[in-house]
C-alpha cells in the first residue's frame, strides 16, 4: 500500500544522534531517545520501502562506535498520512 508505515524501535548498544542522521538519509520522519537502561528508543514513520532499510540498517550497521546486539520493532502499521515532521532526538 501507499500509505505511510509506522514502526517503534528498540536498540541496545546505539547512539540517538547516529540513528537520527541516518533516518533523516532514508528521508523518515520520526524520533529516538536514550532510555535510562541503555538502549535507544523511538519512532519511524516513511513510506514502507524506506522504513524496511531503515530496520535493515539497525539489525545491520549500527554506529561505528557500538554493536549492536539486538534490535526489535513493535506496533508496525500503516497510517493515512505522516503524524510527525522531521527526524529528531528526544531529551
Amino acid at each position: 500500500s501507499n500509505c505511510p508505515l509506522l514502526t517503534n524501535i528498540d536498540v541496545t548498544s546505539f547512539s540517538p544522534k547516529y540513528t537520527e542522521e541516518q533516518g533523516q538519509r532514508l528521508g523518515l520522519v520520526g524520533w529516538v531517545r536514550n532510555t535510562s537502561g541503555g538502549t535507544v528508543v523511538g519512532q519511524v514513520q516513511g513510506p514502507s520501502r524506506r522504513v524496511e532499510q531503515m530496520k535493515l540498517w539497525l539489525r545491520k550497521e549500527g554506529s561505528p562506535s557500538s554493536r549492536i546486539s539486538r534490535a526489535s520493532f513493535s506496533n508496525q502499521h500503516n497510517i493515512s498520512k505522516l503524524e510527525l515532521a522531521g527526524f529528531t532526538t528526544r531529551f
